[in-house]
């Protein structure tokens, strides 16, 4: 059980910081959210891919890109809902 813990918060803190590094901008959120970005994001990336491929199968968490890709769908729309996204200014 602490492993499989271990092992989501590792997959959620490196898939959070990919997406971060993706999405253009900063993202002033820590690395609380980070995790909960990227764990979100792999449900996200496992239902999209559900629904692409072969229908519906629920909540499932996806592999490394559907994380990765999910978790930048999850980071998009939590800028635009609170507004937290700032502009670099050059």
């Amino acid at each position: 059980m602490f492993w499989t813990i271990l092992g989501w918060i590792v997959f959620g803190l490196v898939a959070g910081f990919i997406a971060r590094a993706i999405v253009p901008g900063k993202d002033d959120i820590g690395l609380v959210r980070t995790i909960l970005l990227g764990v979100a994001g792999s449900v996200v990336g496992g239902f999209v891919f559900g629904l692409l491929t072969v229908g519906l199968r629920g909540f499932e968490p996806a592999g490394w890109i559907g994380s990765v890709i999910g978790a930048v769908i999850v980071l998009v729309i939590y800028n635009k809902v609170t507004g937290r996204k700032r502009r670099i200014r050059s």
